[in-house]
């Protein structure tokens, strides 16, 4: 065949509403994802979690379980492979709850101790619950609340400073004539993704399979051949699908267990977490204590932002809540304080989270924003205008692009904001309060290295390969169309391969930086074939294959603020007879780069605000001072919003484009949950007159507090 020669002309695929390619197959369940895929041989393993909060590992008695029937081994600490966890991986040292099996410490309820292994999943459970394991027990502590004198602030990390400080804080607000001073605190909130975590390991011909459901094959490659002291070409990843991840679905001890049975029994090994075990072994949202205080002029111009937040984590491992960061990008001030604390408690370590840090952080920045605005009679959008930084207010760099105001004033249009009166308590139907409220947004803009081939095939297809990660969110749609893009091709032209370790080194589905890396590395492989398919001849039988490398154009890339930014608005009723809060609209207006697949980034905004209704009204993990483990442990004891819980949302963008990228994407994945909450706990206080500084905001919180509203008597 011979390939046209010339600039193919542009077909519009970038923007374009588009069903996901893989559409079918998943809702008629001929995708497979890793809990499906079948292997001869296949054994089972399950998962044994200590049942004390701090503690020795006694004994393992193991003989009796070894005898029952289909069982093939025990693993625990006093028969496993040994592992190496001196490394330092793509985010740092690995945390050692993934050095399962290597010690017989203790550090909280729910720790790996043991894995079953035996000939179906259903002998491995049944066995996993009989083993009976003997601890050492020691006094434990996971009480986490503000001023804990544990606290300490950590070391700078690569995700940023612990604290940043400029100008006189305590000054500006002696010399204020509007201050807020005020707590906040949010829960600890968990992810648990529709497809659990889950991991098949193998040997083949001397080198290690994993089929897994991660966020990166790349990361999760690397770092297994690390712990396991392997070569990394040696071993290979596969994720074909995966059914969510939100930040939890890293190297966790499903991956590191069964390529441990796999290398005892030289034999296919799958292990699959059950939702109980999802709650202590993946990692959760620290709950936080925030304080902000704020102090402006008379005409509402901040003088100081002052936030200092706590969070938790474990003994054994260090990860930061960084919710006081979100004050970093949205408004200066001449004095601007910033500050992220942390306590160790004998609990499981937290990770990333969806809109880690920005979330709980945006809940109470936005609402004392709100305060403020209540205070100085200034409107709460008009405040936020006359607060707009030019630049980064701690770095000073420019910013790439920075379109909050107009997401602000677009959201006002259409949610219809002119016609609110701001004074509380007035609106009512029946036994029901009305309110509406309204919170910023923003969200880092990142981009990480990666790799891409793209091939012009003899039949005049083309084939995308890129190790990127589908966690839901379409990203084969999103990379095929900026192939046909940058093509001038047809997406149906275009096939994607994808999510397989030995594709090349490529960025996580992660920080809403996942599709912005890809189309970087895809854009420019195209560019490459363009150039070798302008110089004409007939394409091989093998096709023509270009290849790209985004490390050094990333690494050249200037130091700006790039962020996605967004307006979030909320209209609520609250029943004042139950308590009960009623999201009964939501309107997200987002400033998230350019959009790839309208269809697919509306469902991600759309998915992160209904998190947002999650997040204020429903979520709370309690954990059990006594045990150290969790009340209610699974999706029925975890509350979060249903069907039921979710009104009209809706989610629309103005323009963005990045200059400083191929494409224009900033990303869309984190944002749409940032804000959220805020917005719905404003429009509880423009509801009932009351201010709720603690999330969840729950019906029996409402019922105590009453209402500021003339002439009420709660409960009436």
């Amino acid at each position: 065949m011979t390939t046209t020669t010339g600039t193919p002309a542009a077909t519009g695929a970038l923007g374009t509403a588009r069903t996901r390619v893989e559409g079918r197959d998943k809702v008629t369940g001929a995708a497979r994802y890793t809990g499906d895929i079948p292997l001869p041989e296949l054994a089972h393993g399950w998962l044994v979690l200590s049942t004390v909060a701090r503690g020795r590992v006694r004994s393992v008695e193991s003989d009796a379980v070894l005898a029952m029937p289909g069982v093939l081994a025990v693993l625990h600490h006093q028969n496993a492979p040994r592992i190496n966890l001196d490394y330092v991986g793509m985010i740092g040292r690995p945390d050692p709850v993934i050095g399962v099996f290597q010690q017989d410490r203790v550090p909280f309820r729910g720790w790996p101790v043991a894995l079953v292994v035996a000939e179906r999943p259903e002998q491995a459970r049944e066995a996993a619950e009989q083993l009976v394991v003997h601890y050492d027990q020691e006094p434990h502590d996971v009480t986490f609340y503000a001023g804990h004198p544990g606290a300490y602030t950590p070391e700078d990390s690569p995700f940023g400073r612990a604290e940043e400080t400029k100008g006189d804080v305590e000054a500006e607000l002696a010399a204020s004539a509007f201050v807020v001073d005020a707590e906040y605190t949010t829960p600890e909130e968990h992810h648990n993704p529709m497809e659990p975590h889950a991991a098949t390991a193998h040997w083949d011909g001397g080198r290690l399979e994993v089929l897994d459901s991660n966020q990166g094959s790349t990361w999760v490659a690397t770092e297994l051949a690390q712990i396991f002291s392997l070569d990394p070409g040696s071993v290979r990843v596969r994720s074909e699908h995966v059914g969510g991840g939100f930040g939890s679905k890293t190297v966790r001890p499903t991956q590191v267990a069964a390529v441990m049975a796999a290398t005892v029994l030289q034999r296919p090994v799958r292990v699959v977490m059950t939702r109980r075990q999802m709650f202590s072994a993946i990692g959760y949202r620290s709950p936080t204590a925030q304080r902000v205080r704020l102090g402006a002029d008379a005409s509402g111009k901040l003088r100081a932002l002052d936030h200092r937040s706590e969070c938790l984590t474990s003994t054994v491992h260090e990860f930061i809540e960084r919710s006081a960061s979100v004050g970093r990008v949205l408004y200066d001030a001449p004095a601007h304080h910033t500050s992220d604390r942390v306590v160790r408690l004998d609990v499981p370590t937290p990770t990333f989270m969806r809109g880690p840090g920005e979330a709980p952080g945006s809940f109470a920045l936005e609402c004392a924003l709100d305060e403020l605005a209540e205070k100085s009679g200034i409107d709460p959008i008009e405040l936020r205008v006359r607060n707009e930084p030019d630049r980064g207010p701690i770095s000073g760099l420019p910013f790439s692009s920075r379109n909050l105001v107009a997401c602000m004033e677009e959201g006002s249009r259409r949610f219809g904001w002119a016609d609110r009166d701001p004074r509380p308590g007035l609106r009512r139907e029946g036994r029901w309060l009305l309110g509406t409220g309204m919170a910023a947004a923003s969200f880092h803009s990142g981009v990480g290295p990666s790799t891409a081939a793209v091939t012009a095939e003899a039949n005049g297809t083309f084939t995308v390969r890129i190790n990127a990660a589908d966690i839901g969110t379409g990203a084969r749609t999103a990379i095929a169309l900026v192939a046909a893009d940058a093509l001038g091709v047809d997406p149906e032209r275009v096939r994607v391969v994808m999510a397989d370790s030995d594709l090349g080194p490529a960025m996580f589905a992660g920080g809403s930086m996942g599709t912005r890396s890809w189309a970087w590395a895809v854009s420019m492989a195209v560019g490459e074939l363009r150039e070798r398919l302008a110089l004409g001849g007939d394409i091989p039988p093998e096709g023509i294959t270009a290849r790209s490398d985004t490390s050094e154009a990333i690494g050249a890339l200037a130091k700006k603020e790039r962020h996605s930014f967004g307006a979030q608005f909320a209209e609520v009723a609250v029943d004042v007879t139950s308590g009960e809060v009623r999201v009964r609209r939501m309107l997200g207006i987002f400033a998230a780069g350019r959009i790839v697949n309208p269809l697919t980034a509306r469902n991600q905004l759309v998915g992160g605000m209904i998190w947002g209704i999650s997040m204020a009204l429903h979520e709370e993990a309690i954990r059990d001072r006594a045990s150290g483990g969790h009340v209610g442990p699974d999706l029925a004891g975890y509350h979060f919003a249903a069907n039921a819980d979710v009104p009209l949302v809706e989610a629309d963008w103005v323009d963005d484009p990045d200059p400083d990228d191929p494409v224009g994407i900033k990303g869309v994945g984190e944002v749409g949950i940032v804000g959220a909450a805020a917005a719905i706990a404003n429009a509880v206080w423009h509801a009932t007159g009351v201010r709720h500084r603690h999330l969840p905001i729950r019906p029996d919180r409402v019922l105590s507090a009453g209402t500021n509203v003339p002439g009420h008597r709660p409960g009436v």
